[in-house]
């Protein structure tokens, strides 16, 4: 179901002075937000209350869906994806709900086959999705286009994204030229994504007008992390040389590794010629909602500092700090970040610099901590690292060191040639034999196709039948009395005389 809202705000190229031109605001509270503040945590039950209020506020967008959101039900809530999507439609009817795709990675790590791709587009899109955002690690349009294009097929809205990093080789020709490559493969709006925060304002002014000469009047729309501090400034600068929409989110979710305030933007931009629109009561009445959910849960957002000018200097994001922290705690050696902080910069050289944005910001870091322990660069290379060298991830922005691609050679391997998707055989026939067991529909097929192990366990557990506890309703009260009062989770389930009962202590 697409539904039908109001026209995508402000399609012209920035007006004269003096003529409106509303901004609009993307919502990220629901997706990036609690995926860079909260693991990716927040459940579809602690959505669902305040759905129906963020509904009415009159969004450009929500993004609600993709990017790590489909991992981690399956992986670490025990949720159902595809039905956080439809109930969130449901409660969500006047809203453009939104989702983020990395390109053939779909929501994964490696490529999937052009079939599963088709077959997942259409199904996000049957599912209540309106605007697909797609964007690939190295900026490989090859790797983006068979989204776009089935998403064209299906009537979505398809925004083709601008990954932001700086290098020797980021400069703006290379962001006009990728620019260029998906404005002819149809999409309907560019996106700049800034994962690091690195977009320094000046810069943001330039690159948007530099792409206003490419694009025309094409939708430009930037979305960027707040940990390094200017992403609210590189906004402003943004939207003043043409840009139509920023990414915000909620106050209680927004900044460090999350997106800007939304309450602040909209008083920023409030009785100027770029007002949005939105009331800023009731933006604060949602935030309001946030602050009591978390307190009320224990799990409150995890910011360690708001700023970590840092980012400025490794270009780590946020979470990728976290992964290389945690491996290696894994080899009790966490006080050798600064050494791996320090090898960074010199593997993404070796490997063509890539934008350190999921997978290859894993790539790169594992590499990297990896070279540390090991006392010797590339003495150990994962699998994934041959991968990319081998052009399995795509066409990296520079030429890899040749002494990688030579060792490989070495041992036998060899780089492909062309797009990496056209050497993939076809997956969807396999993945159905193979979730044949489980899956109940097509949906289901695909989390298999796109997770198989991480899949396989969350359709054991939900096909398990809900224990049954031999209690009458008279002794629900105490039940719940006795769990509140040992701090048990704020949501009960259980069943009662074969009816289930969902409590909650507020």
């Amino acid at each position: 179901m697409t539904i039908t809202v109001a026209p995508y705000p402000n399609e012209q190229t920035q007006p004269a002075s003096g003529t409106p031109a509303r901004v609009g605001i993307t919502d990220t509270t629901f997706r990036d937000a609690h995926q860079s503040l909260l693991a990716t945590r927040m459940t579809t039950a602690q959505m669902l209350p305040i759905a129906t209020q963020m509904n009415r506020i009159g969004f450009h967008s929500m993004e609600v869906w993709g990017g790590a959101t489909f991992d981690a039900c399956i992986r670490f809530l025990g949720e159902d994806p595809w039905e956080r999507l439809k109930a969130l439609r449901k409660e969500m009817p006047d809203t453009r709900l939104q989702m983020l795709v990395r390109g053939q990675n779909l929501l994964g790590y490696r490529h999937y086959p052009d079939d599963i791709v088709e077959r997942f587009i259409r199904r996000s899109v049957a599912n209540g999705i309106d605007i697909i955002r797609t964007f690939d690690a190295l900026n490989d349009p090859r790797n983006m286009r068979r989204s776009i294009e089935v998403g064209k097929e299906c009537n979505a809205h398809v925004q083709g994204t601008l990954v932001y990093t700086t290098s020797p080789v980021h400069d703006l020709d290379h962001y006009l030229s990728v620019a260029k490559e998906l404005i002819n493969l149809g999409i309907d709006s560019l996106c700049i994504k800034d994962m690091a925060g690195l977009l320094k304002p000046d810069a943001a002014g330039r690159l948007v007008r530099g792409l206003r000469s490419v694009i025309g009047t094409l939708p430009l729309q930037l979305h960027a992390h707040s940990l390094s501090g200017m992403a609210s400034m590189s906004y402003l600068e943004a939207i003043h040389a043409g840009a139509n929409v920023v990414d915000t989110a909620i106050s209680p979710l927004a900044l460090g590794s999350s997106q800007p305030a939304t309450e602040t933007m909209v008083v920023v931009l409030r009785d100027t010629l770029y007002d949005t629109g939105l009331d800023i009561d009731a933006l604060v009445d949602v935030a309001e909602y946030f602050e009591r959910l978390f307190r009320e849960a224990g799990n409150a957002p995890i910011r360690q500092t708001i700023i970590d000018t840092r980012v400025l200097s490794h270009q780590v994001p946020g979470g990728m700090i976290t992964n290389l922290l945690s491996q290696l705690d894994e080899q009790k050696a966490s006080h050798r970040l600064k050494e791996v902080l320090l090898e960074l910069p010199k593997v993404r050289a070796d490997l063509g610099f890539p934008p350190l944005v999921t997978p290859t910001s894993q790539i790169v870091g594992t590499q990297a901590v990896l070279n540390v322990l090991m006392g010797e660069r590339y003495k150990i290379l994962p699998r994934e690292v041959r991968d990319y060298i081998l052009g399995w991830y795509g066409r990296p922005p520079a030429p890899i060191a040749e002494f990688l691609i030579e060792r490989l050679r070495s041992e036998g391997e060899h780089p492909i040639e062309g797009r990496p998707a056209d050497s993939l055989d076809p997956g969807w026939d396999h993945a159905q034999q193979e979730s044949a067991q489980w899956a109940k529909s097509e949906e289901d097929v695909l989390t298999y196709a796109l997770f198989p192990q991480v899949a396989k366990t969350f359709f054991t557990k939900r096909s398990k039948p809900l224990q049954h506890f031999p209690i009458d309703l008279k002794q629900v009260g105490a039940l719940v009395k006795d769990f509140a009062e040992a701090g048990a989770l704020d949501i009960l389930d259980f069943e009662v005389n074969k009816v289930h009962i969902r409590m909650s202590r507020s």
